[in-house]
C-alpha cells in the first residue's frame, strides 16, 4: 500500500505522517510530499519517501502520486487561490488511478456562512465529480490556532476578541491527524464525510482561564464589539483587509459556527479528544 501525504511540510502534514508510523504503516509505504523537500530530510533518513510537490504545478503532483493507493490532499494555505490547485490535484490524482482521496475541508462546507468555507466547498463538489473514491475530513479548530493569543496575554493578561460568549469546540492538531491517519489505513470509510470537533465547546472565558494556567498568571477575557476590534487591530499593525477577516472569524464564533461537538474526531481516535488547557500548553512547551 503506498499513502502519499501533500503539505507534509506543513503542520498538519507532519503530523499525519508522524501518525502513520506511529500506527505501523512501514516507512516506504509513506510519500512525504511537500514543496520544500529539504524540510523532509529527517523523515527521508527514517526510510519515509519524500516527493517535490506544487499545486500550482500539475506535473509534480503526477508524478508524486504515481502508484499511489490513497492521497490525503491538505487543504491549501493560499486564500483565494485554494480551489483551481485544489482542482489540479484531484485531476493529477485522476489521471494517476489513485484509489482514494481523503481530503481535509471546513465544518459543514456545504451548508455553513463561515468565512473560510467557500473554497472548501467548492473543492468538495469537484471532488464528488471527479469520480473518485474520496473521504472527507470536515476538521473544526485548531486549539494552536491560539497560541497569539496565548503569548499575547502572558505579556497584557487578557484576551480581547469580539466573540461574545460564542463556543468553540477546539482539538489539537494531533487529535486531527491521528484521524487523518485512521481513515487513511482503515476499511469503510469510502464516500464518508467527518465533522470533526473538539469533545468540549468552550468559551472565551474558559480560554482565558486555561490561558492562565499554562502561563502562570491570571487572564481575563475583554469583550469588544467588532467596531472596537477592528480598531484595536489595525491599531497593532494589521491592515484593513486582514483585520476585517479576524473580526468576521470572530462573528462565525458569535454565531455558533464552530460550537458542535459532533463526537467523530474522537470515535475515529478511539480516545477523548485533547483537552484545551493541554492542548495549549503542547503547543507552546519546547520539544
Amino acid at each position: 500500500m503506498t499513502v502519499v501525504v501533500t503539505g507534509a511540510t506543513g503542520h498538519l502534514g507532519r503530523l499525519v505522517v508522524e501518525s502513520l508510523l506511529t500506527a505501523g504503516v512501514p516507512a516506504g509505504e509513506i510519500v512525504a510530499a511537500g514543496r520544500r523537500t529539504e524540510r523532509l530530510a529527517d523523515l527521508a533518513g527514517r526510510g519515509v519517501r519524500t516527493a517535490a510537490i506544487d499545486l500550482d504545478e500539475p506535473g509534480t503532483l503526477r508524478a508524486a502520486f504515481a502508484r499511489a493507493d490513497v492521497v490525503l490532499l491538505v487543504s491549501g494555505s493560499e486564500l483565494g487561490r485554494r480551489v483551481e490547485q485544489h482542482r489540479n490535484a484531484i485531476d493529477a490524482a485522476v489521471a494517476e488511478g489513485v484509489g482514494r482521496l481523503v481530503y481535509t475541508s471546513a465544518p459543514h462546507a456545504d451548508t455553513t456562512a463561515l468565512i473560510l468555507a467557500p473554497e472548501h466547498k467548492a473543492t468538495e463538489e469537484i471532488l464528488r465529480a471527479s469520480g473518485l473514491a474520496f473521504t472527507i475530513l470536515r476538521n473544526s479548530w485548531y486549539t494552536e490556532n491560539y497560541v497569539g493569543a496565548l503569548e499575547q496575554a502572558r505579556v497584557t493578561g487578557e484576551v480581547v476578541a469580539s466573540v461574545g460568549a460564542g463556543r468553540v469546540a477546539s482539538a489539537s492538531r494531533a487529535d486531527f491527524a491521528a484521524a487523518a491517519a485512521a481513515v487513511l489505513v482503515g476499511a469503510g470509510h469510502d464516500g464518508a464525510v467527518y465533522e470533526l470537533s473538539g469533545d468540549v465547546a468552550w468559551d472565551h472565558h474558559d480560554l482565558a482561564a486555561a490561558i492562565g494556567e499554562v502561563v502562570g498568571r491570571p487572564v481575563t477575557y475583554r469583550a469588544v464589539d467588532p467596531a472596537e476590534h477592528r480598531a484595536i487591530l489595525v491599531a497593532a499593525g494589521l491592515d484593513e483587509g486582514t483585520a476585517g477577516f479576524v473580526v468576521a472569524l470572530d462573528g462565525n464564533i458569535r454565531d455558533g459556527l464552530l460550537a458542535e461537538t459532533s463526537g467523530d474526531l474522537a470515535r475515529l481516535i478511539g480516545r477523548p479528544t485533547t483537552a484545551l488547557v493541554e492542548g495549549l500548553r503542547a503547543a507552546v512547551t519546547p520539544r
